[in-house]
């Protein structure tokens, strides 16, 4: 009994140890190719709504750090990443980019399947920086700075070097009003809730 008993301490930790020196910090940058939600558009005394159902996805891009701390089953990965996302839209017929700057701090579990592919998966916090609508002069801010996401995955680690898919679906209802137009005929609401799926290349230092 205390023979298994020693084996199964020594197991758990040596365990525990090669879990620690696969952890670590690291770097990680990427494109995301992102798509806000509807556009609403209305004219200033009129009830009638046209709605634009979404927005035509664009090339933006990422770059920030993660932590993975892994363990014996499981990894756990917090990431603190600068987002660009730019998506288009089509007002008065003519294009106009929607871009949006924010951070944001994925927390993130995963586990290896077979050899170095992984599956992950968890909440992204997202503090929203900026937002821009081309051709709306005046665009107000967004109801909410903070917004939640959910992300999934999958990914192959190489040594220190790793790659990854992911789909980011945001959760929070989060719209920013607008005036289309110098003359005030045309008002509207811009929902910035993103679907993105991000591609990403992370350096374990």
């Amino acid at each position: 009994m205390k023979k298994t008993l020693l084996i199964l301490v020594l197991s758990l930790t040596s365990a525990v140890t090669f879990a620690q020196k696969e952890s670590g910090f690291g770097v990680k940058a990427g494109l995301n190719y992102a798509q806000n939600g509807d556009l609403t558009l209305e004219s200033i005394g009129n009830a009638g709504e046209d709605v634009i159902d979404g927005s035509e996805s664009k090339i933006g891009y990422h770059l920030g750090v993660f932590y993975k701390l892994k363990l014996p089953i499981i990894y756990i990965r917090p990431e603190l990443v600068y987002t660009k996302t730019k998506s288009n839209y089509t007002i008065n017929g003519s294009d106009a980019a929607y871009d949006v700057s924010k951070i944001d701090l994925p927390i993130l579990v995963g586990a290896k399947i077979i050899g170095p592919l992984e599956i992950f998966a968890g909440p992204s916090f997202q503090y929203i920086l900026d937002s821009d609508l081309e051709k709306v002069p005046t665009l107000n801010d967004l109801e909410n700075d903070f917004s939640l996401g959910l992300q999934i995955g999958v990914g192959v680690s190489l040594g220190k070097l790793g790659l990854d898919v992911r789909y980011e679906r945001g959760l929070s209802e989060n719209e920013s009003k607008f005036v289309a137009d110098n003359s005030n005929t045309l008002s509207g609401r811009v929902d910035s809730r993103p679907s993105q799926i991000i591609f990403g290349l992370s350096l374990k230092l």
